[in-house]
């Protein structure tokens, strides 16, 4: 059990990348504050996948681009834990859009929620944090190579690794260390509207000839959470099978 007697938070966990993250981190003995927003059944879906193996964890319902709310998410599971060792911050939205369509409005709510909230949650859970903790950020591959249709969600995920590699630095005599994960393409609600033409177009762009799935980033995020990974941080580890080489 890698992670035993461990305690997680884990934002954006109620489904995709997240909720196969909070289950592994559960398979290792951790226990896990699953945070949502709004869509309760899959959460509880979440955690009754976790008590049916009689692994331990809470629901932690609220918007993590809202201050108020990312106080009470730490709050309530400080509450019941006193301490939090592990936190991943995977949530994240997406719009697919040319750069000259983007609102605003929508600038913002993606920043808000991909970038800001980063900031937000690490800032309210560091002084719960002891010596040894880790703080996992899920970037994307589009961190690196931007895209054509979605320029803003690129600048967030890009906004998260210069956060990570300071927080990495800043962190380090407390031994608290801090990565990131940028997935490639995973089969998540992102690429579930693809048709199979588009499927398998992405399929033959990917050297290793498959679309990722969660669990792809779920088992690295339990190696950088575990000892294993003890002398790692401020790194990006690429899980995108051989899409994109750097």
């Amino acid at each position: 059990m890698m992670l035993q007697g461990k305690t997680a938070l884990i934002t954006g966990s109620s489904r995709g990348i997240g909720k196969s993250i909070a289950q592994q981190f559960a398979e290792h003995d951790c226990y896990v504050g699953i945070n949502y927003v709004s869509q309760d059944k899959a959460a509880e879906q979440t955690l009754n996948s976790l008590k049916n193996k009689n692994q331990s964890g809470m629901l932690l319902k609220g918007d993590i681009s809202i201050k108020e709310d990312v106080s009470k998410i730490v709050s309530n599971l400080t509450n019941k834990r006193k301490s939090i060792d592990i936190l991943v911050h995977n949530a994240g939205i997406y719009h697919r859009h040319d750069f000259k369509d983007i609102t605003q409005r929508e600038w913002n709510q993606i920043m808000n929620v991909n970038l800001n909230a980063a900031y937000t949650i690490t800032k309210e859970v560091l002084p719960f944090m002891p010596n040894g903790g880790r703080i996992i950020f899920i970037s994307s591959q589009l961190a690196f190579k931007g895209t054509s249709h979605g320029a803003d969600y690129a600048t967030s995920k890009a906004g998260l690794l210069g956060l990570m590699r300071s927080l990495s630095l800043e962190l380090a005599q407390q031994n608290i260390l801090v990565n990131a994960i940028a997935p490639g393409t995973i089969d998540t609600d992102i690429i579930a509207n693809y048709t199979q033409e588009q499927r398998q177009s992405r399929i033959n762009e990917i050297p290793l000839h498959r679309i990722g799935k969660p669990k792809d980033i779920a088992t690295v995020s339990v190696f950088l959470a575990s000892n294993l990974a003890s002398y790692i941080t401020g790194e990006t580890i690429n899980v995108n099978g051989g899409l994109y080489i750097h």
